[in-house]
């Protein structure tokens, strides 16, 4: 199902936004104030796939690019991946210490493998099917990693690799928890898979909103019902983050009603076991992609989405809005005060203070 949809002189702005408590309440403890924006690269590019090795920022986009930006020599570099006539666009990426993987939505799914060292590209992976989409992939380690996609049968498709991303194998469907009619996933951020250390939680959204749970790196599952928004084809979980294995924050709304600020996000202290509605009514409408900032204790989270870039200091119960750029898809950070965002044709550096 379809979802959400060269070295170059570097283009800075710097911009500072005074946050605005959306029900006047002050959160319990300091957190951030203000934020400041520098634009790493503009172009006419969709991305919402990113990475960060060390001082490269690494993204897949659409019409069959990829590439990264240098943050300590400011230079972009890109390359196009050519398949016969097809563009590819590339919503998930991954990487180990020594390649970058990219996957690309629709059919034929395409796995690439990226040498850091060399950009050789090769071809790891292929799918045909009419129903074929994936959303997200991640790795445990330098040797397994897993790739989350759209069911073709009565399950997710769960793609693994145990050798580095030299092969990937597709799951059995009997291994698989089944899926309710129309439950899929989204690609929207490359954020509905999260891990931490064995543990695997995926997000899915469409007639139900679940977390799929694996606590040996997807070699067993089991699925737990959230309260989020469900029963639409474009409603229900778009993004999910753990700060530790126990407390973890799930968000995403109904993106035909992105204003709509209920039921659109939820928490869990018990490793996914329970969820529970957090914020009804405060801060974002339909989120994109969420994640917890480094050394938060778990209270402290950035939303991206529809009313731009969102920030709580109590887990979720209130939000601040530190921006209004409504065209950012996903967000990594680098540290706990710097984080990059990518969305409608650019990539920028966002400085928390």
């Amino acid at each position: 199902m379809k979802k959400v949809m060269l070295f170059c002189s570097v283009f800075v702005l710097f911009l500072s936004f005074k946050p605005l408590n959306y029900n006047n309440k002050t959160a319990s403890y300091g957190g951030f104030t203000s934020m400041e924006t520098d634009t790493l690269f503009q172009d006419k590019i969709s991305i919402r796939a990113i990475s960060i090795d060390k001082n490269k920022v690494w993204y897949g986009a659409d019409n069959s690019r990829f590439g990264y930006y240098d943050l300590d020599k400011k230079e972009k570099f890109e390359e196009h991946i050519y398949r016969d006539t097809l563009k590819l666009e590339f919503r998930s990426i991954a990487q180990t210490s020594k390649d970058v993987f990219l996957l690309s939505v629709g059919n034929p799914a395409l796995l690439y493998s990226v040498s850091k060292k060399t950009q050789k590209v090769k071809l790891v992976y292929k799918e045909v099917n009419e129903k074929v989409f994936y959303d997200s992939m991640q790795f445990w380690n330098d040797k397994e990693g897993i790739a989350i996609g759209d069911p073709t049968e009565d399950t997710f498709s769960v793609i693994i690799t145990r050798d580095g991303g030299e092969t990937w194998a597709k799951l059995l469907s009997d291994k698989l928890p089944t899926n309710a009619k129309g439950e899929t996933a989204f690609a929207a951020s490359n954020s509905n898979i999260v891990i931490k250390g064995d543990d695997t939680w995926l997000v899915s959204g469409g007639k139900k909103s679940r977390v799929f749970y694996s606590p040996d790196k997807g070699k067993t599952w089991k699925v737990i019902e959230t309260p989020i928004i469900q029963g639409k084809a474009m409603a229900g979980i778009f993004t999910a983050d753990f700060y530790d294995s126990k407390h973890g924050f799930i968000a995403g709304g109904d993106y035909e009603l992105p204003n709509q600020k209920k039921d659109n996000k939820a928490f869990t202290t018990d490793g996914g076991k329970t969820w529970e509605l957090i914020g009804q009514g405060m801060g974002f409408g339909y989120a994109s992609c969420v994640q917890y900032v480094p050394g938060g204790n778990g209270k402290e989270i950035i939303c991206v989405g529809s009313e731009g870039i969102q920030y709580s200091q109590n887990g979720g119960a209130n939000w601040t809005q530190l921006s209004t750029d409504t065209k950012l898809f996903t967000i990594r950070f680098i540290n706990r005060n710097t984080a990059i965002a990518a969305g409608y044709n650019k990539v920028i550096r966002l400085r928390f203070k």
